[in-house]
Formats: structure tokens, C-alpha cells, sequence
């Protein structure tokens, strides 16, 4: 008889802890659910910040673009030159970096 009252008083215990687990996990849901709406909420904000941002400069962007292809296009040895350069330099920062 003793030992059916130790079960029975472990079943009881199991189910406490079982019902607080349930309410850990229910609590960290919640905040958990919070967090992830905070975090979407200021990625919405920086991302409609860098759009208008964006927006704004992208005239001058591609004024400045045509106004490269325009001097390629009339020095194109200075062009190549130019590029050569930039590709020597990026090679020699990575085998620099090695």
C-alpha cells in the first residue's frame, strides 16, 4: 500500500511539473513572438529608410553612370588602362591577404 502512495504522490509531482513546463514554454512563446514582431517591425523601418534613401540619389546615380560611359567611350585606352589597374590592385590585395 505504501508503495501505491509513492506512485500516486509522483504522479502528482509529474503532473505539477508538468503543467509549469507548460507554462514556461507558453511564456517563452509569448516574449519569443514579441521579439520576433520588434525585430520585424525596425527591418520594415531600415528598409523603408534605405528605399526613400535610394530613391533619392539614383538620378544622380545614373547621371553619374552616363557620364562614365560617355568618357570610356570617347578614351577607351584610358578606359582599359583605368580597368587594368583595378584588376591588379584587387589581385594584389587577395594574394596579399593569403
Amino acid at each position: 500500500m505504501a508503495l501505491f502512495a509513492a506512485d500516486h504522490d509522483l504522479d502528482k509531482r509529474f503532473a505539477a511539473l508538468a503543467r509549469q513546463f507548460d507554462d514556461l514554454r507558453e511564456a517563452l512563446a509569448k516574449r519569443g513572438d514579441a521579439y520576433y514582431e520588434d525585430g520585424r517591425e525596425a527591418a520594415s523601418d531600415y528598409y523603408s529608410q534605405l528605399a526613400e534613401r535610394l530613391h533619392e540619389t539614383l538620378p544622380a546615380i545614373r547621371r553619374r553612370g552616363r557620364t562614365l560611359e560617355r568618357i570610356a567611350r570617347d578614351h577607351p585606352a584610358t578606359a582599359a588602362a583605368v580597368g587594368l589597374v583595378a584588376v591588379g590592385l584587387l589581385a594584389g590585395l587577395l594574394i596579399s591577404r593569403r
